[in-house]
């Protein structure tokens, strides 16, 4: 169990490091006017922030999903197991309902995280050398956040981020156990991680085509009130306010670079998680994620920040 916790932080931190890039074209896609639109479109974006900002502005708030990885970890490997142990049977309806409550309960970590993510991605759009800075980091971020709005602050999207990752974790787990069984792992395959990489990256996509448009309300409450002006009451505010100006397509803006995103970033993870247990426990132990044969408890690795 503690090495499961270890290696899904290594390869959750090594996704974050491959994916950070692609959420932040994402969140400046998703929350940028649509009466004077910085970016064109994905490759736009990509090449805007990084003439403008240099590549390090693709990595602004890079340190909040780093800083809560430990913790979404350890609720997502702990709830995932033990509702597989009350459930008491390893099916893809049950790994679906253990990675809905997993995506649930993390949402407690996860939201804050989120909140400060984005709005240090919003933080000096455009510009090379920010002139002023609002946040010096992600934890000074929250904490402004909290002195300004109280817990209610820091916890702005948690109802979205609860409808987002609930049935996003669900997919993601059912996704992956039935690709691993159809694709047949063995712990003698020579295969093994190429498949292993496939069903991650798949997973992953096949989770973010779910639940997308409800990333884009999610994040659109969390950048508003940047700069003082409030646009939205609510979920329900935003949606119709969202839709009423932009059209059904609003939902979808910056899907490109999130699907770029989730392919390599749960590839990543899975495979630096594979190759952890393979070093740490050997090859018999470590591949037993893999094996598609019906076991009385599978624990699968999981991917720890927002799909």
């Amino acid at each position: 169990m503690a090495l499961d916790f270890v290696a899904g932080c290594i390869g959750g931190a090594a996704g974050v490091l491959v994916g950070h890039p692609f959420d932040t074209v994402k969140v400046r896609l998703q929350v940028q006017s649509a009466d004077k639109p910085l970016y064109r479109g994905t490759h736009h974006c990509f090449q805007s922030i990084i003439r403008q900002e240099s590549v390090l502005g693709l990595y602004k708030g890079i340190g909040s999903p780093m800083m809560g990885l430990t913790f979404i970890n350890a609720i997502v490997f702990g709830v995932q197991g033990n509702t597989m142990r009350l459930l008491g049977k390893d099916t893809p309806l049950n790994q679906f309902l253990a990675g809905a409550a997993a995506g649930a309960i993390q949402c407690v970590i996860c939201c804050p995280m989120e909140l400060a993510k984005t709005r240090m991605q919003m933080q000096g759009t455009g510009e090379k050398k920010s002139s002023r800075k609002l946040y010096k980091n992600s934890l000074d971020c929250l904490v402004r956040i909290y002195k300004k709005e109280g817990v209610r602050g820091i916890n702005r999207g948690m109802l979205s981020t609860v409808v987002r990752e609930t049935p996003g974790f669900g997919v993601y787990f059912l996704t992956y156990d039935v690709l691993t069984r159809s694709l047949g792992c063995e712990p003698d395959d020579l295969y093994m991680i190429p498949k292993l990489l496939f069903a991650g990256g798949m997973s992953g996509i096949a989770s973010w085509i779910s639940t997308y448009p409800v990333d884009v309300i999610k994040s659109r409450l969390q950048a508003d009130g940047v700069g003082g002006v409030n646009h939205y009451s609510g979920i329900m505010d935003c949606v119709q306010k969202s839709y009423q100006k932009e059209g059904w397509r609003v939902f979808t803006r910056g899907l490109t670079s999130t699907l770029l995103r989730a392919f390599p970033v749960n590839a990543t993870t899975f495979a630096t998680v594979t190759l952890f247990l393979l070093y740490m426990r050997g090859d018999e132990t470590g591949m037993k994620d893999c094996e598609p044969a019906p076991q009385p408890l599978r624990q699968q690795q999981v991917q720890p920040t927002s799909l």
